[in-house]
């Protein structure tokens, strides 16, 4: 892909977000999606499998029914630990990181589109959540120092990025030794369509940016990554087929776990 058209990427993607970021009530993963009130994203978030304690503690106004899975759930987050969540949008991910590495750890969080910067710092100025910072980028080049984080999470972000080599690269640089991957992601079971892999719209929505499985082993192994481990999980399909109804995305894209270690 040449440098235009990643260019054209993520200003789709950074539209979509930053339309996401304005709307009151929010809105759900995918192409023309509808909008959803609070109960639909609650809803939403229990169905990738955030517990009724975790969607409760969030602060109001972070969690936007985004994602497809629970990173929280395979980071096994200890106190005090340094936490990076790529892609971290309002800031749902990185609240729920920050009670779990308590006020002796930190939690940073990355995103390109400056609404949703804009309302995850009011709910770290609401909240006085000291332990939390947001900060502006993309994550192909992280505004984080070398070996400094001791986990990375991530919830349906890194499918968006169009140079997925170079994520890993600077996630592997930013890790400290022993540092981890705990990520949630959309990957592509078979190759795409050429139709639905052109449409930026399904670009945007988290579908046609899917890599291989194959692929992103192959992507995190040269980035330095070891115990590579990607999960793909078959029932993310039931609500994947939601994202874009009549399109069949679901047959080419599933949701997957995907955990690796710096060495």
């Amino acid at each position: 892909m040449s440098e235009t058209s990643k260019d054209k990427v993520r200003a789709a993607v950074r539209g979509r977000y930053g339309e996401i970021a304005t709307l009151q009530s929010g809105t759900c993963c995918g192409g023309g999606a509808s909008c959803c009130t609070p109960a639909d994203m609650a809803a939403a978030s229990a169905a990738l499998g955030y517990s009724a304690d975790e969607l409760a503690a969030a602060p109001e106004g972070a969690n936007l029914g985004l994602g497809c899975g629970n990173p929280q759930a395979i980071a096994a987050l200890k106190a005090g630990e340094r936490v990076l969540d790529l892609g971290s949008g309002a800031g749902f991910d990185c609240f729920l990181a920050a009670r779990q590495v308590g006020s002796t750890g930190q939690v940073i969080g990355v995103d390109m589109t400056p609404d949703m910067l804009s309302r995850a710092r009011a709910n770290v100025e609401a909240g006085g959540h000291a332990n939390v910072d947001f900060r502006l980028g993309e994550i192909e080049h992280l505004p984080v120092a070398d070996g400094t984080v001791d986990v990375i999470l991530s919830n349906c972000v890194i499918n968006l990025s169009p140079d997925k080599g170079q994520v890993f690269r600077e996630a592997h640089r930013v890790l400290r030794g022993g540092g981890r991957l705990a990520i949630s992601d959309v990957v592509a079971l078979t190759e795409l369509p050429a139709a639905l892999k052109a449409d930026l719209d399904a670009y945007a929505g988290c579908v046609s940016g899917a890599a291989l499985v194959d692929e992103l082993e192959a992507l995190l192994l040269a980035a330095g990554f070891s115990c590579v481990r990607i999960q793909v999980k078959e029932e993310s399909r039931a609500f994947i087929k939601e994202w874009f109804p009549g399109s069949g995305a679901e047959a080419y894209v599933a949701s997957a776990t995907i955990e690796a270690i710096k060495d």
